[in-house]
C-alpha cells in the first residue's frame, strides 16, 4: 500500500475507530472525509450524499478552507464525473481528471486538480455517498504520480466501514427523532393536567369572587387575590413547558450559551434560586451536546417541580476531552432504591438511556432530607 504518513494497520484503525466514535451523520460524514484525506495523503477529500432531484443533499469537503469554500458557490449538481460515479456505482481513478471527456469544469474559485480517486459507498444495492480525492501529495515528474490500485483497495476498505457508519447515523438520528416526538407528547399531557387544572381552579375562584363582591366584599378581595396566585402559577408552568419544548439553539450558540440562557428563564420562573457555571468546557459531539442539555433539562423539572429545593445549582466542567455536568438541590431528596421499586423513576431511567447512548456514565446521588445530585460524564470527540 502507499506508504504515505499515515498508511499501514495502524492508520487504518485510527480511521475506522474515529468513525465508530460519532453518531451525527454531519459528524460522520466529516469524519469520513478527513479520514479518507489523511490516510490517502491527498491535498482534496469530499463526499456527496445524493438527493432525488439530481443534486447532493450534503456535500462536506477537506483540504479546502471556509473562504474557498464560500467562494466556490452552491454545492454542485450530479454532472460529469460524479454523476457517472452515482449512476454506474463504480470506482473511477484517473491520472488527469480534467483530460476525461466527462469532465465539464468547475468554478473559478475551484482549486486546481489533476489525479483523482472516486468511489461509491454503497449500503447493499443502494448507493448513498459517493467519496472523492484528489492530488496525491508526491513528486508528479512527467506525470509518473498518482493513487496507485493500492490507494484504490485501501478506499474501498475505509468505504465500506463508513457506509455501516452512515448507516448508523441515520438510524440513530431517526430514533432521536421519535423520542423528541415522544417528550413533545408527554409534555403535551403535562400542559394539560398542570396547566388546565389551574386554569379550570382559576376560573371557579373567580366566579365565586363575583358572587362575593355585594354580599361578604372581605371574602371577595381573599378569593381575588387567590385568583392572582393561580394565574401566576399557569404563568409559571406555561414558561417552564416552553423552555423545554424550544428547539435548543446548540449549533448557533453552542451548550454552554444554550444553558445558560435557559437556566436564566428557569430562575426568573420559579421561587426557587437556579444558578449556572460553565469553565473550559470545549465544543463536543453534536450528540453529546444534546444529551447534556437534555439531562440537565429533566434534572432542573425534577428539581423544581417535584424537590421543594431553595437552591439549585447546575455546573459543567471540562473533563480531559470531555465534560461533566452536575444538578445539586438542596431539596427533600429520596432514596435512589424506593423510588425504584415504587416505580416512580423521576425520568432517571431516560436520563442514564441519554447518558449510555452517547458513551457517557450518569450517576445519582440523594438521600431523604438531603438533597439531590446527578452527575452527567461524557468522553468528547
Amino acid at each position: 500500500m502507499s506508504q504515505g504518513p499515515r498508511s499501514g494497520l495502524a492508520a487504518v484503525s485510527s480511521a475506522l475507530l474515529a468513525m465508530s466514535r460519532h453518531l451525527e451523520v454531519r459528524d460522520v460524514l466529516k469524519t469520513i472525509v478527513a479520514s479518507a484525506r489523511e490516510l490517502l495523503d491527498a491535498q482534496y477529500a469530499a463526499l456527496g450524499v445524493p438527493d432525488d432531484h439530481g443534486g447532493f443533499a450534503q456535500f462536506v469537503v477537506d483540504g479546502v478552507s471556509d473562504e474557498q469554500w464560500k467562494a466556490i458557490g452552491p454545492l454542485p449538481r450530479q454532472h460529469g464525473i460524479l454523476a457517472a460515479m452515482l449512476e454506474d456505482a463504480k470506482v473511477e481513478r484517473l491520472a488527469d481528471v480534467r483530460k476525461d471527456p466527462r469532465f465539464e469544469g468547475w468554478p473559478s474559485a475551484h482549486p486546481d486538480m489533476s489525479d483523482f480517486l472516486g468511489l461509491p459507498i454503497r449500503d447493499g444495492d443502494e448507493v448513498i455517498g459517493a467519496l472523492f480525492l484528489a492530488n496525491k501529495n508526491c513528486p508528479k515528474e512527467y506525470g509518473g504520480c498518482g493513487f496507485t490500485a493500492d490507494d484504490e483497495e485501501l478506499l474501498a476498505i475505509l468505504a465500506q466501514h463508513a457506509a455501516i457508519a452512515l448507516t448508523n447515523a441515520r438510524l440513530y438520528e431517526r430514533s432521536r427523532e421519535l423520542t423528541i416526538a415522544e417528550e413533545r407528547s408527554r409534555l403535551a399531557h403535562e400542559l394539560h393536567d398542570a396547566v388546565s387544572q389551574k386554569l379550570f381552579s382559576l376560573r371557579l375562584t373567580a366566579q365565586a369572587a363575583t358572587a362575593l363582591v355585594d354580599r361578604d366584599p372581605a371574602r371577595a378581595k381573599g378569593e381575588l387575590h387567590r385568583v392572582a396566585a393561580l394565574a401566576a402559577e399557569a404563568a409559571d408552568e406555561l414558561r417552564a413547558a416552553v423552555v423545554e419544548l424550544r428547539p435548543a439553539a446548540l449549533d448557533e450558540d453552542g451548550l454552554v450559551a444554550t444553558l445558560r440562557t435557559q437556566i436564566q428563564v428557569l430562575d426568573r420562573a420559579h421561587s426557587a434560586r437556579v444558578t449556572f457555571a460553565g469553565r473550559g468546557v470545549k465544543a463536543l459531539p453534536a450528540a453529546q451536546e444534546e444529551a447534556l442539555l437534555r439531562v440537565a433539562q429533566e434534572a432542573l423539572h425534577n428539581a423544581l417541580r417535584h424537590s421543594g429545593a431553595e437552591h439549585v445549582d447546575v455546573t459543567l466542567d471540562r473533563r480531559g476531552a470531555g465534560a461533566v455536568l452536575r444538578v445539586t438541590d438542596d431539596g427533600r431528596g429520596f432514596d435512589p432504591r424506593t423510588v425504584r421499586r415504587a416505580g416512580r423513576h423521576l425520568g432517571l431511567v431516560s436520563m442514564r438511556d441519554r447518558a449510555s447512548g452517547v458513551g457517557g456514565t450518569l450517576t445519582v446521588e440523594s438521600e431523604p432530607d438531603k438533597g439531590t445530585t446527578i452527575e452527567m460524564e461524557v468522553p468528547g470527540g
